[in-house]
C-alpha cells in the first residue's frame, strides 16, 4: 500500500461516517466523556494501582468472571508476560505452549523470549483451535499453556466449548497452569451461549482488555486466584507498570462495561447476517458463520485497485465502507477484517453488503452478482 493512499484514507475518514468498528474520537471528546462518567459515578483517584477507580474496576471484573482477584496493568503485553513468568516460576519450567498465531509471537518483538527467557512451543498452528490432543502432543514438562480466545489473526476463531472443557481437564490432570488470552472474551461468550464466569472457570488465569470491545483508551486486567494476584503485583512493579495513576484507563473500562458489555450478542447476530449477505454478492467470509462480531472477508482483485475504490468512496461519499485491504494468501484475492459494532447495527446488513460489494468489486462487477 502506498503512503499516498494511506494518507488520503486517514485524512478523508477523520470526518466521515464509519460503517465498521467505532468512529475515531478526539482526545478532547474522550476526556469529556471520561470526566462526565467519573463525576456521575464518584470515581476517586488510585495511587500506584491501589484504591479508587482501579480497585473498583478490579472488583467488578473479578466478580463478572467469577475469580477471587483481578490485577490491572497498563498494557496487555505486560499483563500476559507477567502472568506466564509467574506460572513458569511456580512450575520450574520456562516452556510455554501457545498458538503460533498468538499476539505474543507476532506483535511483541520477541518479548516473551528476550525479556523473560521463556521457551515457546506451538500448541496449535495456523487456523487450528486447541484441544486436549493438542496439549498431549507436547511432551516434557511445561511451565504453562496459553490459548487465545478468539484466534484474532486466524479470523477470530473460537474452539468448540466441549474442546475447551476437555483441554482444561487435561491441563489440570497434567498439572499445567492454563492461561487464556481473553482480550475479546467479552465478545466470545455469546458464541458458546455461556457466561463470562463459566468461560473463565476453565482457566487458572485470564487476561482481558479494556479497549478491545469495551472501547476504553488503554489498559488490561488479569483475573486469577489471590495468591497469583500478589505475584502479579510484584511483577507489575518490576516491569515498570505500577505507575502513579491508572485512573483514566480504569474509568474507560468501567464506562465500557456499562455501555458495551450487554450488546455483544446483538453485534454477533448482525455480523452473521452480514456474512450471509456478502456471499450473495460474491464476497466470502471466514469463518463462513462468524464466531464473534469480527471476521475476515475475501474478494477477487488487487489491493491497489480495491483500496483506490475504498478511498474514493470515503472522499466522494463521506462514508468509510471498510478498512483498507491487503493481498490474501491466494493470488488474485484480497482480504480485510470487519468489526460489527454500534455504527453497523444502525444499518441494514443487506444494504451494507450491497454497498461493500459495489465498492470492492466495482459497480459493474457487483451488478452481475
Amino acid at each position: 500500500m502506498s503512503d499516498d493512499v494511506l494518507a488520503r484514507f486517514r485524512a478523508a475518514s477523520a470526518s466521515a461516517d464509519w460503517v465498521f468498528g467505532r468512529a475515531p474520537s478526539t482526545p478532547a471528546a474522550m476526556f469529556r466523556d471520561l470526566a462526565a462518567f467519573a463525576e456521575e459515578h464518584a470515581v476517586e483517584w488510585d495511587r500506584y494501582g491501589e484504591r479508587g477507580g482501579v480497585a473498583r474496576l478490579e472488583g467488578e471484573v473479578a466478580e463478572l468472571l467469577g475469580k477471587p482477584a483481578a490485577v490491572m496493568f497498563p498494557s496487555g503485553v505486560m499483563a500476559q508476560q507477567a502472568t506466564l513468568r509467574s506460572w513458569c516460576d511456580r512450575t520450574g519450567s520456562r516452556r510455554v505452549a501457545l498458538p503460533d498465531t498468538s499476539h505474543l509471537v507476532h506483535h511483541e518483538q520477541d518479548g516473551p523470549r528476550r525479556v523473560l527467557g521463556l521457551e515457546l512451543e506451538w500448541l496449535t498452528t495456523g487456523r487450528e483451535t486447541p484441544t486436549a490432543a493438542s496439549l498431549g502432543a507436547i511432551g516434557g514438562r511445561l511451565g504453562a499453556a496459553m490459548v487465545e480466545l478468539p484466534l484474532r489473526d486466524a479470523g477470530s476463531l473460537l474452539p468448540a466449548w466441549d474442546d475447551l472443557v476437555a483441554l482444561s481437564a487435561a491441563a489440570r490432570e497434567r498439572g499445567v497452569p492454563l492461561h487464556a488470552d481473553g482480550a475479546r472474551i467479552w465478545e466470545s461468550v455469546a458464541h458458546w451461549d455461556r457466561s463470562l464466569a463459566e468461560a473463565a472457570g476453565l482457566f487458572d488465569s485470564m487476561y482481558v482488555s479494556l479497549y478491545k470491545g469495551l472501547g476504553g483508551s488503554s489498559g488490561a486486567l488479569v483475573v486469577c486466584g489471590e495468591d497469583l494476584a500478589g505475584e502479579l503485583r510484584s511483577w507489575r512493579a518490576r516491569m515498570g507498570g505500577t505507575i502513579f495513576s491508572m485512573t483514566a484507563a480504569a474509568v474507560g473500562g468501567l464506562r465500557g462495561l456499562r455501555e458495551h458489555h450487554a450488546g455483544f450478542g446483538a453485534n454477533r447476530s448482525w455480523a452473521i447476517a452480514l456474512a450471509g449477505a456478502l456471499r450473495e454478492h460474491g464476497l466470502r467470509s471466514f469463518p463462513e458463520v462468524p464466531h464473534i462480531a469480527t471476521f475476515l472477508v475475501y474478494a477477487p482483485g488487487t489491493a491497489d485497485a480495491v483500496n483506490e475504490r475504498v478511498v474514493s468512496c470515503v472522499e466522494q461519499r463521506g462514508v468509510v465502507p471498510s478498512g483498507l485491504w491487503r493481498a490474501a494468501d491466494v493470488p488474485g484475492w484480497v482480504e480485510t477484517e470487519l468489526t460489527c459494532y454500534e455504527p453497523a447495527l444502525a444499518r441494514d446488513p443487506s444494504e451494507v453488503a450491497r454497498m461493500l460489494a459495489e465498492v470492492v468489486l466495482g459497480p459493474s462487477a457487483a451488478s452481475e452478482t
